[in-house]
């Protein structure tokens, strides 16, 4: 055997024995720092990828693959089976009235998300969201403009109060309810629902219960002369068209004033809080049950991340997280345990889901603030931090398992961030 040969194969014994004696613990640090144990970065394998792998000479919608290029070319990390959790708003059926218009997206989009379901609608200015009720308890967060709310309580005492940009309302499942859009603009609103299948085309309604009662027992009901009924509503009316009221006072006198007046408040000012939780990063606050106790099963919180930010590693062991970006662009990567994990971009008016328990973070992608909303259904909202369980654990479990030395572990935050700024 020639010299030359002999040296190559002494040269890949010694590799072969080199690499078997890394072990599993050098091999897990290889992993953790982005390594293979060929010694390719990840971000090598991902450009090579780019580079010819991903190519695709076929047809490609290109308007819906620049929407979402984590799906197109998703990250080395992603892997296995996880159903999408991205829906829009703008791929939704838009129903439009005189008046108004609403969309919807519910489990029938996201079929993962059996817990809520979302609405987006707009009024104009006067115009009526009818009065109705329904079989599933209402949140509300108001996107644009102003609205005058009533809510009926079972003691027979109203609630009525205006709304603006940033504000919240809860109306309990069978409460009836209206909504008016008010000057100059009307409207626009998330609606959410805590029923996964609830469809806002199926609720109650004043105009549809009596165009399907017989008059004479509305006249009975009513105590007015069975003639008089004739301009009743003869079908449903869900968005109308109609005067911009006057001022709050003047209507709550004309019901019957503080005798009357709810002792509950069903309305709340959330982007008018001081923020829960702010850092460099951006900021979080959050609305449950103990600051507004009306909202009994949504909780909530509206998050705004500066560019280059993230909402950091965590999840959340009470519910599933129904999420609404209002502005900006980022990306979100939910790890599904056993090795499955996907990465979908966001945009406004986007819809995000994160089933219970499952690990996520949201990056700001762009160069804007990323506003978006998670929404719970639970009466308290709650998380766990990565980086905070690392540093509560004994420093040499951390290590153990991560294979960081005590430096390195040092450097991880102690305390839950919520936003880690970029």
């Amino acid at each position: 055997m020639s010299e030359q040969k002999n040296a190559e194969l002494h040269a890949g014994e010694v590799n072969r024995r080199n690499f078997l004696g890394l072990g599993a613990g050098a091999l897990a640090v290889a992993a953790f720092t982005g390594m293979s144990a060929e010694g390719q970065s990840r971000e090598t394998m991902q450009k090579g990828r780019e580079d010819h792998s991903a190519s695709n000479p076929g047809p490609v919608n290109k308007a819906l693959a620049d929407e979402n290029p984590s799906s197109e070319l998703p990250p080395i990390t992603d892997k296995g089976d996880v159903r999408p959790f991205w829906y829009s708003f703008d791929l939704s059926h838009r129903r439009v009235q005189e008046g108004g218009w609403t969309r919807q997206v519910t489990q029938r989009d996201l079929p993962d998300s059996t817990d809520l379901a979302g609405v987006n609608m707009r009024l104009t200015a006067g115009s009526y969201r009818e009065l109705h009720w329904h079989t599933a308890n209402e949140w509300a967060y108001m996107i644009y403009g102003k609205a005058r709310v009533t809510v009926l309580n079972p003691d027979g005492t109203i609630f009525i109060d205006d709304v603006e940009k940033g504000d919240l309302w809860f109306f309990p499942a069978g409460f009836p309810h209206s909504i008016q859009g008010l000057g100059p603009d009307g409207c626009e609103f998330l609606l959410v629902f805590d029923e996964g299948l609830f469809s806002e085309y199926q609720t109650f309604l004043i105009s549809d219960w009596v165009a399907h009662t017989p008059s004479s027992v509305l006249a009975k009901n009513f105590k007015l002369p069975q003639a008089q009924l004739a301009a009743l509503p003869d079908d449903e009316l869900y968005i109308f068209p109609g005067k911009i009221p006057g001022s709050l006072e003047r209507d709550k006198q004309a019901v019957g004033g503080k005798a009357v007046e709810s002792t509950v408040s069903y309305t709340f000012k959330l982007e008018a809080m001081p923020p829960t939780k702010e850092t460099e990063g951006g900021s979080a606050r959050v609305v449950d049950a103990r600051n507004f106790p009306a909202s009994k099963t949504v909780a909530a919180a509206l998050v705004r991340v500066k560019p280059g930010a993230m909402r950091e590693l965590h999840w959340h062991p009470n519910a599933s997280e129904w999420q609404y970006y209002l502005s900006g662009s980022g990306v979100m990567t939910v790890f599904a345990s056993s090795g499955k994990a996907r990465t979908m971009n966001f945009n406004a008016n986007d819809v995000g889901f994160v089933p219970a328990v499952a690990g996520h973070y949201i990056e700001n992608t762009g160069d804007s603030d990323l506003v978006f909303l998670e929404i719970f259904k639970s009466a308290r909202f709650e998380d766990f931090s990565l980086n905070n369980w690392i540093r509560r654990i004994p420093p040499e479990m951390a290590m153990a398992h991560l294979n960081l030395n005590e430096q390195q572990l040092k450097e991880i935050p102690s305390e839950k961030l919520e936003i880690i700024a970029g």
